[in-house]
């Protein structure tokens, strides 16, 4: 079977050359993508959208070059796509950020800071472990569905209006949401490529998912 082709959008404030290995180490091929015209020449089985830093300049960034759009349609089609840390916060429509700054509006919600008691620093910073709550997802393949370790950076989280979307949760002061799914549209608030063995098997089984032949219904 021929290496998936997984294009990484490159935004400018996104830890790529991590996202990129992390992705060749599982076999994919990976193209860096900087505008529409790149996604289509690369003929794509995976989109993903990796970032870090402030959302605003992440959206900026993505509605400048046209990859807005890009990242819309290939979500609406139902394509594989996987968003990481701030790739999972623009999905939503707003933000607190910057007081409020306006998401993709993919999907219905918000991202809010932490209110935390005070021995809970902020950022939420380092490893913490996930319960994965749909069951038989093809993101948590060869996971354990409680108590799986990831590596978090963030002072901003996730609140789906639809508590359907929520693939996993966290706990840091009370419960927040660490990754969401949605047919193939994955994302996680942690970063995978920061992960070590736990996280390149997020990156193979998303790979696993883009080389998968859609199922046709009868």
């Amino acid at each position: 079977m021929a290496a998936p082709v997984i294009a990484v959008i490159d935004n400018g404030i996104c830890n790529l050359r991590s996202v990129t290995k992390a992705l060749e180490a599982v076999g994919a091929d990976v193209r860096v993508v900087h505008k529409p015209a790149d996604v289509e020449v690369a003929d794509a089985d995976g989109l993903v959208l990796p970032g870090v830093g402030a959302l605003e300049d992440c959206v900026a960034s993505l509605k400048a070059s046209g990859l807005a759009e890009t990242v819309r349609a290939w979500i609406k089609a139902d394509r594989p796509f996987l968003g990481v840390c701030l790739g999972m916060q623009a999905l939503f429509d707003y933000s607190e950020e910057g007081g409020k700054t306006e998401g993709l509006g993919i999907f219905p919600g918000k991202v809010v800071r932490f209110l935390r008691p005070p021995e809970f620093k902020i950022p939420h910073m380092g490893w913490n472990t996930v319960r994965f709550t749909q069951p038989n997802s093809p993101l948590a393949a060869g996971l354990l569905s409680d108590g799986e370790a990831f590596y978090f950076v963030h002072s901003f989280h996730c609140v789906p209006a639809d508590p359907a979307l929520v693939l996993a949760e966290c706990d840091y002061g009370g419960v927040f949401t660490a990754a969401i799914a949605r047919g193939r549209c994955f994302a996680t608030q942690f970063h995978p490529e920061k992960s070590q063995a736990k996280g390149l098997q997020i990156y193979r089984n998303f790979a696993d998912a883009a080389a998968a032949p859609v199922a046709l219904s009868v």
